[in-house]
């Protein structure tokens, strides 16, 4: 399953940006949708997770936003105030529940992010 991250891109420290990911139409049983991010030389960490909860990391409280769109199966991270320690890959990630126990895990492909100071 492919999911189809987009709004990476070159922003200034200060400035916005809107990631989005969607996931195929035919993908059932979604749960938890979430971005994660890999900055230079780090580990990838949760950035934002929309499920039973919506949690994010401290370090963008108040700054990132995560919404979605169940009818379109997408998931939005609206990122504002962004510093340069937020440059990184971000990913998406959803996580779809069936059955008795069952689950799927998928990712997208990454989106860059780049924040000039």
């Amino acid at each position: 399953v492919q999911l189809q991250a987009s709004g990476g891109g070159l922003v200034q420290s200060g400035g916005s940006l809107r990631l989005s990911c969607a996931a195929p139409g035919s993908l059932f049983g979604i749960d938890t949708m979430a971005w994660y991010r890999q900055g230079p030389g780090k580990q990838r960490e949760v950035v934002a997770a929309s499920g039973a909860t919506t949690v994010y990391a401290d370090s963008v409280k108040g700054r990132f936003t995560i919404s979605r769109d169940n009818s379109k199966n997408t998931v939005y991270l609206q990122m504002s105030s962004l510093k340069p320690e937020d440059t990184a890959v971000y990913y998406c990630y959803v996580k779809t529940i069936f059955g008795f126990g069952g689950r799927t895990e998928h990712w997208g492909q990454g989106t860059l992010v780049t924040v000039s100071s």
